[in-house]
């Protein structure tokens, strides 16, 4: 199939794929579709399922590409949990029961990311997990709709916006992030802190996104057809190994400070 073929298959499930992306993925090695004669791109079902592993394990994880590309490979030589070829010989088995009983699982690879889970980077204890939302990126929630999402109420969302934690859209709007946010933060608040205890932690993230965008903006300004994605890549390995790095700061101060 064409790489608009492929585009029209992804795009209901990842609204933010584009061709440039697609193109990207291959330049690292994540995909290999062949070429036809006069250099034209086809590309097969396992194409289709390889990317959708990707996208997913983007979105869902956070994982940066060199760590899914590890993944992609040991599927390859067959050192996952469950390989590619079980996976397909599994979903043939149960096709008819799977769509008998409603699964979301329709692709082989879809069934494998969930049995053998891609190693994540260090993250900090209690951290709310991004898998616990799935929703767009596009996504536009009212203050009522965010109140019930987080299980919040009313006084601690006025505190973090007061805070400067979370910030409505132009329209009044928030987005997934919000709600993210507002559970960790009700988390946090279990233990004593309150949002103006947690502005710090505005203050430090602040600071680092200024480093990463120092770092991204060039790539992003490029005039290369896949700028954009290398550059979005560029900040989610970057925020990956910050947040390992904030994780490791931390415990090694916390235990400097309590004499261990």
């Amino acid at each position: 199939m064409s790489i608009g073929s492929v585009l029209d298959l992804l795009r209901p499930d990842f609204p933010d794929v584009t061709i440039s992306k697609i193109r990207f993925l291959e330049s690292e090695g994540l995909i290999r579709p062949e070429r036809t004669p006069s250099g034209y791109r086809r590309f097969s079902v396992a194409d289709c399922e390889r990317l959708r592993f990707v996208l997913t394990a983007q979105r869902d994880q956070y994982l940066p590409l060199k760590v899914i590309k590890e993944q992609l490979e040991a599927i390859d030589s067959g050192a996952a949990t469950l390989g590619v070829r079980e996976a397909r010989a599994r979903a043939g088995r149960n096709g008819a029961a799977e769509s008998a009983h409603g699964s979301d699982s329709e692709h082989p690879l879809a069934e494998m990311h969930g049995r053998a889970a891609p190693r994540r980077l260090g993250v900090v204890p209690g951290e709310i997990s991004p898998d616990e939302l799935r929703f767009d990126h596009e996504i536009r929630l009212t203050r009522a709709d965010l109140l019930t999402e987080a299980g919040i109420d009313e006084k601690f969302l006025s505190d973090l916006i007061r805070a400067n934690l979370i910030t409505p859209g132009a329209a009044g709007f928030f987005d997934a992030d919000a709600v993210t946010l507002a559970r960790t933060a009700k988390a946090m608040a279990e233990f004593g802190l309150e949002a103006r205890h947690l502005r710090a932690f505005k203050l430090a993230a602040d600071r680092e996104a200024a480093l990463v965008a120092q770092i991204a903006a060039p790539i992003a300004k490029s005039r290369d057809a896949s700028a954009r994605a290398r550059a979005e890549e560029t900040v989610r390995e970057l925020a990956a190994l910050s947040l390992t790095l904030h994780t490791c700061l931390v415990k090694t101060s916390v235990r400097n400070a309590l004499g261990g």
